[in-house]
C-alpha cells in the first residue's frame, strides 16, 4: 500500500488553513518528502508523525514556498538524533543550493546528508522506482512519479490443478523462475500472474507543456498544481502555472485514476468547490487537496 499525507496545500503564500507546498509518501520502510515549505516540520507535529522517519527529499524546484522549510527540518532532525542517511534529490542547482543553505544555517549533525541532481529514472530498488522529468517554470524544475512495481503472484487455481506441493518451489515460481518437480518441468509464466504497477505522479510549479501527458500516463493518482482558475488563464501562462482545468485535460488525456488538486492559490480559499468544479467538467474524479488529507492506493 502507498500512503500519501499532504502537509501543505497552499500556493505561494500560506493560509490560516493551508501550509506551504510538502506532501509525505509513505511505502514500506520509504518515507519520502516531496518539497519542504515553510513550516513543514510543525506539520508533522500537528499529524503525530515522526519527522525522524524521513528517508528521501525529493525538490521539486528552488522556490521559497517549496524549500523554505528546509533547514528548520534539517535542524530538527540533527536536534533528534537522527542517524540515518538523508538522501536529497532535485533538479540542476540543487548541489549548490544546498552547499549555500548548509553554510548560512549552521546546526551540528551527526547524520549524513547525500545531494544529487536528477532527471530521468535515478532509483530502483526490487520493489519501487522514482523518476523525474524536468517541467517549465523558469528554473531548473522537475516532476516526480513514484512506481511500484508489479509482484508475480501464484495463480491458485493452477496450481491446484499442478499437484505441486508448498514450500521452496513455489517461492522459485514466485520469483519467476522456472521448476522442476518429479521430472517434470513447469514454467513460471504459467502458473503465476503479474500484478499491474502502482503509480503515483507529482506535477507541481510548471506551465502547460505537452510532456506532462507521457510523464503522467496511467498514473493512478496525479497530484498536480492548480494555482489559478479558467478565468485567470492569462495570468496562469504569465506566470508558468497550471489552471484547473488544464490539470484535468492532462488527467484526462494521460488516463490517470485520479487527480488531486494542489497548491492552491490564496483567492479560492473561501470557494475551492469552483475549482473542483471546473475541473471536473472535464475529468470527474477530482478533489482539491486540504492540509493533512490522506490517500492510500
Amino acid at each position: 500500500m502507498i500512503k500519501l499525507t499532504f502537509l501543505g496545500t497552499a500556493g505561494q503564500m500560506p493560509s490560516a488553513r493551508r501550509n506551504h507546498s510538502s506532501m509525505l509518501l509513505t511505502y514500506g520502510g520509504e518515507n519520502i518528502l516531496i518539497d519542504c515549505g515553510e513550516g513543514t516540520q510543525r506539520q508533522f507535529r500537528k499529524v503525530k508523525l515522526n519527522p525522524c522517519k524521513v528517508t528521501r527529499l525529493l525538490i521539486t524546484h528552488w522556490h521559497g514556498d517549496h524549500v523554505f522549510g528546509i533547514p528548520g527540518f534539517l535542524s530538527t532532525l540533527a536536534l533528534s538524533g537522527y542517524n540515518k542517511t538523508l538522501y536529497i534529490y532535485g533538479p540542476k542547482g540543487t548541489k549548490e543550493f544546498m552547499k549555500d543553505l548548509l553554510k548560512i544555517f549552521r546546526f551540528t549533525k551527526e547524520y549524513k546528508l547525500v545531494v544529487e541532481e536528477v532527471s530521468g529514472k535515478f532509483l530502483e530498488t526490487k520493489d519501487f522506482y522514482i523518476e523525474a522529468k524536468p517541467m517549465e517554470h523558469g528554473i531548473p524544475t522537475n516532476a516526480y512519479c513514484f512506481v511500484k512495481k508489479g509482484l508475480i503472484r501464484i495463480d491458485k487455481k493452477k496450481l491446484e490443478k499442478s499437484k505441486l506441493p508448498n514450500g521452496p518451489l513455489l517461492k522459485n515460481l514466485s520469483e519467476g523462475k522456472d521448476i522442476t518437480y518429479k521430472g517434470k518441468k513447469y514454467k513460471s509464466k504459467d502458473l503465476t500472474f503479474v500484478d499491474g504497477d502502482l503509480k503515483v505522479c507529482f506535477v507541481l510549479d510548471t506551465k502547460d507543456n505537452p510532456k506532462i501527458v507521457g510523464f503522467a500516463k496511467d498514473s493512478d493518482l496525479l497530484v498536480c498544481e492548480s494555482s489559478f482558475g479558467e478565468e485567470l488563464k492569462e495570468k496562469a501562462k504569465e506566470h508558468l502555472h497550471l489552471t484547473a482545468s488544464q490539470a484535468a485535460t492532462i488527467a484526462k488525456k494521460a488516463k490517470v485514476g485520479e487527480l488531486v488538486l494542489t497548491h492552491i492559490g490564496g483567492r479560492y480559499e473561501k470557494d475551492t468547490k469552483a475549482l473542483e468544479n471546473e475541473a471536473k467538467k472535464i475529468f470527474k474524479k477530482v478533489k482539491v487537496a486540504r492540509d493533512f488529507d490522506v490517500f492510500e492506493i
